[in-house]
């Protein structure tokens, strides 16, 4: 598991993302399951990923979903526990804890600057 800290101008200002990056079949599947619950800019930033599913999970979660060159293709905002969630164009999904999508002012046509973290994700504009 890589950790990086995201930084991008969302609508309203600047904001920084602790990041866990979940790039293995493994990584991803067990997710945020058995972690602590995600804080204030925290997140897990989830590697060739389309769907979500929140079951075991104790929280609802603020759903990122980022085409290959890091646009946002979905926001889904506090997905409650035992739900499913995807979007078919996605290849990566950041995962937040509820409200800090909108505390970061991310919405549908921003591009966060996933280049940024290191050698973990790999797209060009």
């Amino acid at each position: 598991m890589h950790h990086h800290t995201l930084r991008f101008a969302g609508r309203g200002g600047a904001c920084a993302i602790r990041l866990m990056v979940a790039s293995t079949a493994r990584e991803r599947m067990r997710g945020l399951l058995g972690r602590a619950p995600l804080q204030a800019a925290e997140g897990m930033l989830l590697l060739s990923c389309r769907m979500i599913h929140t079951i075991g999970m104790g929280y609802p979660l603020d759903l990122i979903y980022l085409d290959r060159y890091g646009r946002v293709l979905k926001v889904t905002e506090a997905l409650p526990p035992l739900r499913m969630d995807g979007h078919w164009r996605a290849r990566h999904v950041l995962e937040m804890a509820a409200g800090e999508a909108a505390r970061c002012e991310i919405a549908s046509g921003i591009i966060l600057p996933l280049a940024l973290i290191g050698q973990s994700v790999h797209v060009s504009p």
